[in-house]
């Protein structure tokens, strides 16, 4: 009797663990990847709002109804701003340790929850690969070229597969680590697509060269392989990856965010190159590309320096401003991947003036670090605002003031082609377009003040 009552226990016992088996099989086959259209996901966000309906964005079409505001004198609004320098609770920020340890992280949870969306607790590792390094001459300095992948840990979702691609250029020469300006951009230039127009002629040395007689070295990361440019490919690359393929919730994390994680990953591994002075990274991007390199500097406090240029609205424009590009531009289908599904509430039932921060609190997040913004003229540039940001740097001053830094020395609008260098802000607006290439000498003089090479620490009291 005991011998059956084992034997019928064991074979209880085995059919549990063949269900318990069968079941934690049935548990890891991953959940197929919600492939959704942008219009598709961004009608399930308007949903979740409530919103039935948004506010047309811009044209920038001068003889459509909605065509962008370039007429100063319309151009805000919404002139009171909210102040960066005081609580939520309505107390004046009076020293630097009440901004480190109360307002500057009210200021990063209303960016969070309301503009560029929570990055999730835990996201994957990467594991960085050099792919191949070779000899190369830019200019006239030898260099040394390394193609780098950042692979994603995936597995926790095996059918999303994130590589992170990068290049990084050092001078061959250099006697130790060097500093680093990293672009978010495209590896080996602009793509250009059958049918586009050559390039113009460059004149004078690139921005790569530049930076290369200041005996320093460049990156280039792309952000697009970590991340689409696109509310199609919201659940694929790391945002999809960190939702196991399904839709965003309403405070995710958008396409400039996991942009600028994706430039966190590489300063991360410029820590372990012992050809790179890590404490020493800047980073640029210009237009939308811009826009993720000032987040980044505002959430990464191990980047050194910043040059935004061109960044416009969700960059360092005020989007309290009616100029060029607005909030419901960013809110329609083509543009609202780029921020936390949240954000879409502003373009339709709340506006602009019901926004909680403001660019000028983005830029005062990058505190104390140096900070260069830049833009083009009117004509040919005038969709970003270079004045619009001119002015967020202006109301950023003050939390620059407090901790010990120099503002941008002025508030009254510079002159074209007029740099302003001589504090931790710095701003000049140029005579051509939508191009970063003639401020780069005037952001590298600033830069200048900060950073050097032969591996030296950066100036005394810089950061």
């Amino acid at each position: 009797m005991q011998r059956f009552k084992k034997a019928r226990n064991n074979g209880l016992i085995g059919s549990l663990s063949l269900a318990l088996l069968l079941g934690a099989g049935r548990a890891q086959t991953p959940t197929p990847v919600a492939h959704l259209t942008a219009e598709q996901d961004h009608q399930r966000l308007l949903d979740l709002l409530h919103i039935t309906t948004l506010r047309p964005g811009k044209s920038g079409s001068p003889d459509k109804p909605n065509a962008a505001n370039y007429d100063e004198a319309k151009a805000n609004p919404f002139p009171a701003l909210p102040d960066p320098l005081v609580l939520s609770n309505g107390k004046k920020v009076t020293s630097a340790k009440v901004w480190w340890e109360q307002r500057r992280p009210e200021i990063v949870e209303m960016f969070d929850r309301e503009i560029y969306g929570r990055v999730p607790a835990h996201t994957p590792k990467v594991t960085w690969e050099v792919t191949s390094t070779k000899s190369g001459v830019n200019g006239d300095v030898a260099t040394t070229i390394k193609s780098l992948v950042g692979h994603v840990d995936n597995s926790s979702y095996p059918l999303i597969t994130v590589d992170i691609q990068m290049e990084l250029v050092t001078p061959l020469a250099a006697k130790g680590p060097v500093p680093v300006m990293m672009e978010i951009g495209f590896i080996g230039g602009f793509p250009r697509r059958p049918g586009m127009p050559p390039p113009p002629p460059q004149v004078g040395p690139t921005w790569q060269q530049q930076v290369l007689a200041k005996g320093w070295g460049y990156a280039t990361l792309s952000p697009v392989s970590v991340q689409a440019d696109n509310g199609a490919g919201l659940t694929e690359g790391i945002i999809g990856l960190c939702n196991k393929g399904q839709p965003r919730k309403l405070d995710d994390w958008g396409v400039l965010r996991a942009w600028a994680w994706g430039a966190s990953r590489a300063l991360d591994y410029f820590e372990t190159d012992k050809a790179v002075d890590a404490k020493q990274i800047g980073i640029e991007g210009h237009s939308r590309y811009g826009k993720a390199s000032l987040v980044a500097m505002a959430y990464d406090p191990r980047f050194a320096i910043v040059y935004v240029s061109s960044s416009g609205e969700g960059g360092a424009k005020l989007s309290r401003r009616d100029w060029g590009e607005v909030v419901e531009n960013l809110t329609a289908t083509g543009e609202y991947h780029w921020m936390a599904g949240d954000f879409l509430k502003y373009g339709g039932s709340l506006g602009w003036g019901d926004l909680p921060v403001d660019a000028h609190e983005l830029i005062a997040l990058c505190a104390p670090r140096p900070v260069f913004i830049g833009g083009g003229a009117t004509n040919g540039d005038g969709w970003a605002d270079a004045r619009g940001t001119f002015l967020a740097e202006v109301g950023a001053g003050p939390v620059y003031r407090l901790l010990g830094k120099k503002d941008l020395g002025t508030t009254e609008y510079p002159a074209m082609q007029t740099p302003l260098i001589t504090g931790d802000l710095g701003f000049r607006q140029h005579s051509e377009g939508h191009t970063p290439a003639p401020n780069w000498p005037t952001f590298l003089e600033f830069a200048g003040r900060f950073m050097r090479a032969s591996g030296g620490a950066p100036v005394k009291g810089s950061f």
